[in-house]
C-alpha cells in the first residue's frame, strides 16, 4: 500500500500556515500544549528597524511580549505569545516597536483571526458571546467588545454597504426582554439579491425602536439618488412602516412579504375557527372538540397532508356548521399554493386571481375572509 503521507500533494508540516499566521505577518517559533490551552510562540516576520521621526536606521534595544488570543483549533483555545522587538534610533534617541497591526488592532487582546472566527460563529453558527469567550479563553467583555466593535466596522461602517439596493425589506424584532429601554428594533434588509437571484439577503441596519418616526428619519438620513433607486419596499401589515414609505418613497411600491401574508390567511383561520367553536358549542376548544384536534392540521399544506389527516378533514367538513371555516381553509391553502408554486409567473396569477376573490367574491357571513381581503 502506498504510503498516504508521502505521496503526492502533501508538503512538510508548517504550523504558521496551519494556524493562518502567515496572514498575520507571524512565524512560530515555539509551541507548548496546556491541559485548558494550546500556547505558541511567535516572532513578527518583518523587522521595521527604521525610526519614524528622522528615517534613520535604529538599533535592537530590548523586547516584550505582547499576549493575543487566536482562532481556537479543535476544543483548546489558542493563544500566542508575540515577542516584540523595540530599536533604539541612532540619531534622535527616539525609541518604538515593531509595527504589530497586521495581527492585531493597537491593545487588543484578540488576533485578527480570532475576530474573524468570532464574528462568522456568532453571525453564522449563533453561538452566544459566553461561548464565544469560552473558546478564545478570555472574559465575557473582552469578547463582546471585541466582537460588537469588528461587527461595526465589517458590516455597518462599511460605506459601500448601500451600493445597488433597489428593494429594501423591514420588519421589527424584539430586543430586549426587560422593562427598561424600547424592547423593539426596527431590522432593514437588502432584498435585491434575493430579487434577482444573485443571492441571499444582506442586513443594511438596525434602529431603536418600531415606529412610523423611526423608519421615516431613517430613510430621510439616506441621500436622494439612493432613495430615488428603491423600487420596492416589502414590510409586514404595520401601517406605520407604510405611511414613512409613501412620504420618503413616493415612487416605491410597498408590498407586504410572503411570510406575513400567509401568517395572516392562517390568522383569519383561527379567527374563523374559533368564532364557529363558540357559536356551534358555545365554548372555547377542549381537546375533544373537533375543530380544537384539527387545529395544527388546518395550518399544514395540502400537498403535505398525510391520508390520516386528510381523513381527520373530510370528516370535519363534512359537518354543514363547519362550512365557514371549509370556505377560510381553501382561501388559506390557495394563499400557500401561490407562493410555493415554482413558476414564477403562474404563482402570481394565482396570487391576482386569489385577491379578486377576496375583494369581491366573499359571501358576508365569512367575516375574516372580508377582513383579510379589505383594501
Amino acid at each position: 500500500m502506498p504510503n498516504a503521507t508521502g505521496g503526492a500533494g502533501f508538503a512538510c508540516a508548517d504550523l504558521t500556515t496551519f494556524c493562518r499566521l502567515d496572514e498575520l505577518g507571524l512565524e512560530v517559533t515555539g509551541q507548548h500544549l496546556a491541559d485548558d490551552r494550546a500556547v505558541l510562540a511567535c516572532r513578527l516576520v518583518e523587522e521595521d528597524r527604521w525610526c519614524r521621526r528622522c528615517g534613520e536606521e535604529g538599533s535592537p534595544r530590548d523586547s516584550i511580549t505582547r499576549r493575543l488570543a487566536h482562532e481556537p483549533f479543535g476544543w483548546r483555545p489558542t493563544t500566542l505569545l508575540v515577542t516584540v522587538r523595540r530599536y533604539r534610533c541612532a540619531g534622535c534617541a527616539h525609541v518604538w516597536r515593531q509595527d504589530t497591526s497586521k495581527a492585531a488592532e493597537p491593545r487588543a487582546k484578540l488576533s485578527r483571526r480570532a475576530l474573524r472566527w468570532a464574528l462568522e460563529a456568532l453571525v453564522c453558527q449563533h453561538l452566544t458571546v459566553a461561548r464565544l469567550a469560552e473558546a478564545l479563553a478570555v472574559s465575557w467583555n473582552t469578547a463582546n467588545n471585541a466582537v460588537l466593535a469588528e461587527g461595526q466596522r465589517v458590516l455597518i461602517a462599511d460605506p459601500t454597504r448601500f451600493d445597488g439596493v433597489a428593494v429594501i425589506g423591514v420588519d421589527e424584532h424584539v430586543w430586549r426582554h426587560t422593562r427598561r429601554g424600547d424592547k423593539y428594533v426596527t431590522v432593514i434588509i437588502d432584498l435585491t439579491p434575493v430579487r434577482d437571484g444573485t443571492g441571499p439577503a444582506r442586513l443594511l441596519d438596525m434602529i431603536e425602536g418600531r415606529s412610523k418616526k423611526s423608519f421615516a428619519d431613517w430613510l430621510a438620513q439616506r441621500p436622494q439618488d439612493w432613495r430615488d433607486g428603491v423600487d420596492v419596499v416589502a414590510m409586514d401589515g404595520f401601517s406605520g412602516f407604510k405611511t414613512a414609505t409613501a412620504e420618503e418613497l413616493p415612487e416605491a411600491a410597498t408590498v407586504m412579504d410572503p411570510f406575513h401574508v400567509v401568517r395572516l390567511a392562517g390568522n383569519a383561520l383561527d379567527e374563523c375557527r374559533r368564532r364557529v367553536q363558540l357559536d356551534t358549542c358555545g365554548h372555547r376548544g377542549r381537546k375533544t372538540d373537533p375543530l380544537y384536534a384539527c387545529r395544527r392540521t388546518l395550518h399544514t399544506g395540502a400537498d403535505l397532508l398525510t391520508d390520516r389527516q386528510k381523513a381527520r378533514l373530510a370528516a370535519l367538513f363534512a359537518v354543514d356548521t363547519h362550512a365557514e371555516v371549509e370556505a377560510t381553509w381553501q382561501m388559506y391553502q390557495r394563499t400557500v399554493a401561490a407562493y410555493r408554486e415554482p413558476d414564477r409567473k403562474k404563482g402570481r396569477t394565482m396570487m391576482a386571481a386569489l385577491i379578486t376573490t377576496l375583494s369581491t367574491g366573499v359571501p358576508r357571513p365569512l367575516q375574516e375572509l372580508i377582513t383579510l381581503g379589505a383594501p
